[in-house]
């Protein structure tokens, strides 16, 4: 197959992905796994690229599209449509030469079996380039900041300061962060294996065990990854396992553990002192769970069982800390997935919210006196958040919140009328937030 030819194969993959999201209402993650398996694995990061800029950039692409076509696409031609955007996205985005952008592009309109519109998609990509349509900010605001109305509305309400700068830290490319196995040696210990390997990184101080990859890397050119000595996640998700485990021991429970991550970081902080269990609502998310304590070389309880109904599980002994890591419409990370922009709706925040509020009145009981409960979303919105908290504060007697002690993570944070929120892009992190309860005695 010549070069135009793959590469166009390769564009109508992407939009057939990009289409499967916002026509099909798929996740991403799920689309570019349905889809992506004919493409080469050498050819895989472009068309990750192309997918997560397409979706990354939607509105200020459609507000193009609009402004270009003399009336819309009709409905059964929607991947056409994905294909403009992914065919302007590269144009204004990339360093994909240009005559390589439009050849390419207008072939893939026949492997999307429209050839009739190829002279179309054609004539689109060249006029925006001769037009320079590019250099005009786009008139409706929710072109010009890339995220649907509705979300830019509530973040200037619970961050009226801020939401200009969430929204563009949501429009970036997110670093790639890992976390060092303690049992295994330092954070630093293991930038020294990175640097021999010539892989550049940084430390950050309030997250002991975190690397940051300046580029990020595939799996499995990280030094030891295979063997344990190192996991991926965001610096901001690695906060929970030092706080919840601060002077405990005894039973902890990880109540909505899938997939994993922050269940191997309590237990790699906590060792023997800890005896862990883990459950989630999802058995197939579980197998996640087990795979990654596997590798590290883990163990711990894991159970399928839906959190918010505890007697279909509880054993009846009391539990001496909680992580709580509840189901959200994890708007801070929009970043690393940027098809939660054309996802959520605004009724999902209501709906989420009962969720989580049901889960924490019947994990609550479970909790023993003294003990520690630590909530965690990656949400931005005060109504998953501080919001819920002190909703639950101001219905349960016996419930109080802790202090943080810990200075260097204080510094990253945002404090709230209740918990303590990590808005994304702060120092590369993601938006995380965090409200650690007291059961007093």
């Amino acid at each position: 197959m010549s070069g135009i030819k793959k590469g166009a194969r390769l564009r109508a993959t992407a939009a057939h992905i990009v289409d499967a999201v916002i026509s099909g209402g798929r996740s991403l993650d799920a689309a570019i796994a349905e889809h992506e398996v004919p493409v080469a694995p050498e050819d895989r990061p472009l068309l990750r690229l192309l997918c997560y800029g397409a979706l990354r950039h939607h509105w200020r692409l459609q507000f193009w599209i609009d402004e270009l076509l003399d009336r819309p696409l009709k409905s059964r031609d929607s991947v056409v449509n994905a294909l403009l955007a992914i065919g302007l996205y590269q144009l204004n985005d990339t360093r994909i030469p240009d005559h390589a952008v439009v050849s390419q592009t207008v072939e893939a309109v026949r492997f999307l079996r429209r050839p009739k519109l190829a002279p179309l998609v054609n004539a689109i990509l060249r006029r925006a380039r001769r037009d320079r349509i590019f250099d005009a900010e786009p008139s409706k605001e929710h072109a010009a900041h890339d995220h649907p109305q509705w979300m830019l509305d509530v973040l200037k309400t619970d961050w009226p300061d801020d939401w200009g700068d969430i929204v563009a830290a949501n429009n970036a490319r997110a670093p790639m962060w890992l976390r060092a196995n303690p049992a295994h040696g330092t954070a630093a210990d293991y930038v020294e294996r990175l640097k021999a390997e010539d892989i550049d990184c940084e430390l950050i101080a309030a997250a002991p065990q975190a690397v940051r990859l300046i580029e990020p890397q595939p799996v499995d050119s990280l030094p030891g990854f295979a063997r344990g000595l190192v996991s991926v996640q965001d610096a901001a998700a690695q906060l929970a396992a030092p706080w919840l485990l601060e002077g405990i021991e005894g039973r902890v429970l990880d109540a909505c553990a899938a997939p994993g991550g922050k269940s191997a970081a309590l237990l790699e902080l906590g060792g023997r002192r800890i005896d862990l269990t883990c459950i989630d609502k999802d058995a197939a998310r579980l197998e996640a769970v087990t795979a990654n304590l596997k590798r590290l070389g883990l163990s711990a309880t894991v159970l399928a069982a839906d959190a918010s109904n505890p007697e279909e599980w509880w054993d009846g002994s009391n539990y001496s800390a909680i992580l709580l890591d509840a189901p959200c419409s994890a708007s801070g990370v929009i970043r690393r997935h940027p098809d939660i922009k054309l996802l959520r709706r605004p009724s999902d925040i209501t709906e989420l919210a009962g969720l989580q509020e049901r889960l924490l009145t019947a994990l609550w009981p479970l909790l023993a006196p003294g003990g520690r409960l630590l909530y965690v979303t990656c949400s931005v919105f005060a109504a998953e958040n501080d919001a819920l908290i002190a909703r639950f504060l101001g219905n349960t007697k016996d419930a109080q919140e802790d202090v943080l002690q810990n200075n260097n993570i204080r510094d990253l944070m945002r404090n709230k009328a209740c918990g303590r929120q990590v808005l994304p892009g702060t120092m590369g992190l993601d938006g995380f937030y965090f409200a650690c309860l007291t059961k007093v005695s």
